[in-house]
């Protein structure tokens, strides 16, 4: 399996197909949600997944760049497909979309529209609650703001000298 990195334009048709089938499966199917998944803001994203041998999307998230959809730069459509699961790839896929964010994009904000059961995974990455839960496509959500940006670079200058970041962030 192998981490990718693309423009909306860069995605290859099987490429794009992988991703909305997997997005299908874990939102509409998996979690029974009606939604328009087709919203035309993956045309501004950069799109961040993980792909098996046979090109299945295995792992997936939107970033999209400040200004787009909120204010901040945001992680979306953030999904692990079931099978998946219970292996780490939640914790490195958070990684990534951030490095990516932060990093690579020169962000200074990232807001996420977290499903409310698993805010406990982004708050370990620094994201905070910032608003009441609310009902999204029949799913109880919560807005969650990284604005402390310092405690993502410190975690990531810990990786890089080698200390062990775990219990703090993962």
């Amino acid at each position: 399996m192998r981490w990718k990195q693309k423009s909306f334009q860069q995605l290859t048709t099987m490429e794009l197909y992988a991703i909305i089938q997997a997005r299908m499966d874990v939102f509409v199917v998996e979690q029974q949600s009606m939604y328009q998944d087709l919203d035309g803001i993956d045309l501004h994203a950069t799109h961040l997944f993980l792909s098996d041998e046979d090109g299945s999307v295995q792992a997936y998230a939107r970033l999209i760049p400040s200004g787009v959809l909120y204010r901040e730069a945001s992680i979306g459509r953030i999904l692990t497909r079931k099978e998946s699961r219970g292996k780490g790839l939640s914790h490195l896929l958070m990684q990534q979309a951030m490095t990516v964010l932060l990093e690579e994009q020169k962000e200074t904000a990232i807001r996420l529209q977290a499903e409310y059961y698993i805010r406990a995974l982004y708050e370990q990455y620094g994201f905070v609650q910032v608003s009441e839960v609310f009902i999204e496509d029949g799913i109880e959500h919560v807005y969650m703001i990284l604005k402390n940006v310092h405690a993502y670079r410190k975690m990531k200058s810990s990786e890089n000298n080698g200390k062990d970041t775990k219990t703090k962030f993962l």
